[in-house]
Formats: structure tokens, C-alpha cells, sequence
């Protein structure tokens, strides 16, 4: 009966008045969430810019400038180890929250910030953006022998046919004698030895001089909608579809769709070559997948398609940007250059390192592992927190007390430059640090491949491309900066993406 009042006296309010109504509502509402995040929440406290106590909007303004690493960094110079980003989560910049946060049974779990990396493609999802911690521990032991490194190193075969499809076009490069993009050459060659672990052959990037499918088009033009979805408002979250409307966006979609397709499809084939008994099947990771499948009944192919599919998406950029970030760095500083040629030099004199560098001489080449680690701290591959939920019962971190469910995250970034960790001289690029009695303790706290149960389940791939592919360039080629005195440009959209590593190529003289 009172619910029949109110309705009947509601039907009596003019349109305009009712309009009035729900717009002054919702200006008191949203008046009423500000008061309360600015000084009612539990993190009202916490230190840090003034609209982000306010709105999430400073943090997605922040991403979509491309450069939050930079605003980070700053932010903890500023205000200290404990700086909040948004109205429900804070940044830590002190080392020790790593054991705090990152660690096996700690009871933190990811946040809905990586729904928007998922494919979909099964309903286990990928490692990646598995959120339920038990779920992601079960589905990564089905695949943890396969991404090992002695797995890996199986099939080191196919990475030196990348490495020699590599070199026959830098021959041409040094023939022509023009400046050329590095760091574009780097993500093609990624992408081929992808190719060849998990799609059957390399697509041909290198050899046919091309963005295959238009795929690294798709990355840089997605990623910053992916990311900017990662921080923005949970109900704002419906609103990608509108991206469709955006032609160049609506273009990446599109491309992103290709994707899955040529995972599908690439599953699909391999298993038409099984059901026929082709003897022509390869041994590679993907007959390795195809057999975890055959022996565990919870793995089934459209699992096999994810990771074919998360190879391509996460595979290419990671490893693109840690190469850069080590070349860059080796090519740019001439002692440091002079002093790792002659390492190489020494080692390829004495027969102790082949030409494709077999990963197993690398390792052993003390100066390079030093300019590969340094180039894992002055520029990791993801840029930007990794943000978690806190258990239930709530934690201390770095000297405050959190309850269960808020938002807390690490960045590389800002981590990596801790002086306390690396040395007054963190801000500078200097291989030797590694080469110091107590090295091990500054590699515990790199972040280059994430941290804990969470590390990146294809770090192996990467490390193998990395420590092949350099020895094995620098020992027939010389490299100079095109802009020697011109410093490189970022886009970081989750992946923090150098820009113009150009180079002239030339032959080295013995």
C-alpha cells in the first residue's frame, strides 16, 4: 500500500522536475563519495596528488600519457614508500614488500586490473589473468615442465635458424649502408622465433621485410585501450565496446580477432597431422602442448590454443623490449661496448663460443650476463604496478597496517632504482655492479619477469632469445647510434615500449 502512494505520487511529478531530481540525486551522491575518499578513507592518510584521493580518472589520465613509470618514480621521490594512485590503491616503493606481497601461500591475489588481457579462448582462462590463486597453480603445473628451460633448449634449433634469417638481413643492411630501426628488427625477430615454437615455421617478418599480418600494428594501437581499461572505474569497464567505433581501434579489434583465429587454426592443423600419424610433425612446443593434452584430461586443445595464442601476445614485445634496453644501453656507452667485444672475442678465439652462441656458452660469459641483468633493471619490460588484492586478515606493509581486500602494488620501475638495493649510483647504467661480492642479494629483488608464483611462465623463451641473439650479432657485426646524442622515446602501455633504436650496420674488421 505505501509502495502504491509513492508510486502514484512519483507518476505525478513532471518530467522536468523528475530530471531535476535525479540529476541533484546523483551530484550528492558522487558529492557525498568524494568527501568520503578524501577524508573518511582508509587511505585518506596516505600521501599523494591531491585528484588522486579524488578519482581514479588521475591514474587513467596518468596511463594514457604513456608514461607512468616516469610519474611513479616520482610521485615515491616525493612522498615516500607509501603514495596513493587512486582513491583505492597505493603504490609501495620499499623493497621488502616483495616478500611480503609477491610470495607463494602469502594470500594475495590479483585484482580485476588483468581482466582485460584475457582471451577467452578457455574457460580455465590463461595463467595470466587466472585470478584465482589455487585454479592458476593447477593449470601451471601442466605446463611448468614445458616452459623449463632444459624444455627450451630443446628446440635452441630453431632459434638459430632465427638468428641466421637475422643475419642474412643485416648483411644487406650493411651493404646499403642507411639507418636502419633495431628495435623494430628485434620484435620481428621475436615474433619469428614464436613462429617457430608454436605456430610450425617462422611467419616471416624478417625474410619477407614485413609486419606479418599486420600483428605488431594491432599490439601498439591495442595496448593503450587495454591498459587504460586495467585502471579504469569497474563500471565504466562496458564502455570498450565502443571501440568498434573508433576506425583505428576498430582495426586493431579486428586484428586482435586474427589472432585468435591464427591460434585456432594453427591448433586445428597440427591436429589434422596427429590424426593422420604425419611423420612430418615437429618437435616442438606445440607437440609438446598437443601431448600434455593427450595425458591430462583437464588440459583439452582450447587450452593448447591460449597459450599459442598468449605466446603471440605477451611473447614479442617482452623480449623485444629487454633486447633494446641491453643493446641500447652496450652500444651507447663505448667502454662498456670495447670491454664486452673483447669478452666475446676471447671466448669465440679459445672455441668457447659458437656462431649461433649456443645458450649454454653464453651464460658463461661473466661481462654480458652483467650488461643482460643491468639491462633488466635500468628498463623492465612491464611498466607499470602489478596490483593485488590483500588477504582478508589484513597486512602490514612497509610499516602500515592494510586490511583485507585493499589494493596494493609493486612497480619495477620504481623498485629497480632503489639505492638502498643497487647502490648510490642506481640511477646510473653500470654493468660492473653485477660483478660485485653480493650481486645475488640486488637479482632478488629484479622484476624484470614479475615476482613469485606470478613470474612470466615464458621467461625461459625470452632468456634464450636474449642470450643467443646478441653474442651471436655482436661477434660479426658493429653497431653504431644513428643519433648518438638523441636519447630513445617510450610508449608504456603495461609493456613499456622503447621507440627509435636506429642504427648503422657495419661488418667488423678481426
Amino acid at each position: 500500500m505505501i509502495i502504491d502512494i509513492i508510486l502514484e505520487r512519483f507518476t505525478c511529478v513532471s518530467a522536468p522536475a523528475a530530471l531535476a531530481l535525479l540529476v541533484s540525486s546523483t551530484a550528492a551522491l558522487w558529492l557525498m563519495t568524494l568527501l568520503y575518499s578524501y577524508y573518511f578513507h582508509p587511505y585518506a592518510d596516505i600521501p599523494g596528488p591531491f585528484w588522486a584521493k579524488l578519482s581514479r580518472f588521475w591514474l587513467v589520465r596518468q596511463v594514457l600519457r604513456g608514461d607512468i613509470h616516469n610519474t611513479q618514480r616520482a610521485l615515491h621521490e616525493k612522498y615516500g614508500p607509501i603514495v596513493r594512485m587512486a582513491p583505492d590503491e597505493v603504490s609501495i616503493s620499499d623493497p621488502a614488500a616483495l616478500k611480503v606481497i609477491y610470495v607463494v601461500n602469502a594470500g594475495f591475489t590479483k585484482t580485476e586490473f588483468y581482466t582485460p588481457f584475457a582471451p577467452h579462448l578457455s574457460p580455465h582462462e590463461d595463467l595470466f589473468t587466472q585470478r584465482d590463486e589455487k585454479i592458476h597453480a593447477q593449470r601451471r603445473r601442466f605446463v611448468n615442465n614445458l616452459y623449463s628451460l632444459s624444455s627450451i633448449l630443446e628446440s635452441e634449433s630453431y632459434v638459430d635458424a632465427c638468428i641466421m634469417t637475422f643475419k642474412a638481413q643485416l648483411d644487406e643492411f650493411v651493404a646499403q649502408s642507411d639507418p636502419f630501426d633495431l628495435g623494430l628488427w628485434l620484435q620481428m625477430f621475436a615474433f619469428d622465433v614464436i613462429g617457430e615454437l608454436f605456430y610450425g615455421k617462422q611467419f616471416g617478418f624478417m625474410e619477407d621485410r614485413h609486419d606479418y599480418q599486420g600483428y605488431i600494428e594491432t599490439l601498439d594501437t591495442l595496448l593503450p585501450a587495454v591498459a587504460t581499461s586495467c585502471v579504469l572505474p569497474f563500471y565504466l569497464r562496458p564502455l570498450q565496446v565502443l571501440g568498434h567505433l573508433i576506425p583505428p581501434l576498430h582495426k586493431a579489434l579486428k586484428g586482435y580477432d586474427d589472432i585468435v583465429v591464427a591460434a585456432k587454426e594453427t591448433v586445428a592443423r597440427r591436429q589434422r597431422q596427429v590424426d593422420k600419424a604425419d611423420p612430418r610433425i615437429r618437435s616442438d612446443l606445440l607437440d609438446k602442448l598437443f601431448n600434455i593434452a593427450a595425458s591430462k584430461g583437464d588440459f583439452t586443445l582450447a587450452d593448447v590454443a591460449t597459450e599459442a595464442w598468449v605466446s603471440l601476445f605477451a611473447g614479442s614485445d617482452t623480449t623485444a623490449i629487454a633486447m633494446r634496453a641491453i643493446l641500447f644501453n652496450i652500444i651507447r656507452n663505448p667502454k662498456v661496448y670495447e670491454r664486452l667485444l673483447a669478452e666475446i672475442d676471447q671466448a669465440s678465439a679459445q672455441g668457447l663460443l659458437s656462431n649461433p652462441a649456443k645458450y649454454s656458452e653464453a651464460i658463461k660469459l661473466p661481462y654480458f650476463i652483467a650488461c643482460c641483468k643491468e639491462g633488466f633493471r635500468v628498463h623492465p619490460s612491464v611498466g607499470m604496478s602489478m596490483p593485488r588484492h590483500v588477504p582478508p586478515a589484513g597486512v602490514n606493509i612497509a610499516g602500515r597496517y592494510f586490511p583485507g581486500g585493499s589494493r596494493v602494488g609493486m612497480s619495477a620501475h620504481v623498485v629497480h632504482f632503489d639505492k638502498g638495493i643497487f647502490g648510490q649510483d642506481a640511477d646510473c647504467y653500470n654493468p660492473d655492479r653485477w660483478l660485485q661480492p653480493g650481486a645475488e642479494v640486488m637479482e632478488r629483488y629484479l622484476m624484470h619477469f614479475g615476482a613469485g608464483p606470478r613470474t612470466c611462465v615464458g621467461k625461459n623463451i625470452s632468456i634464450t632469445e636474449i642470450h643467443k641473439l646478441i653474442p651471436s650479432l655482436l661477434q660479426d657485426y658493429e653497431f653504431r647510434l644513428a643519433e648518438p646524442n638523441k636519447d630513445l622515446k617510450y610508449s608504456n602501455y603495461w609493456f613499456n615500449k622503447q621507440i627509435g633504436l636506429h642504427v648503422l650496420v657495419s661488418q667488423r674488421k678481426k
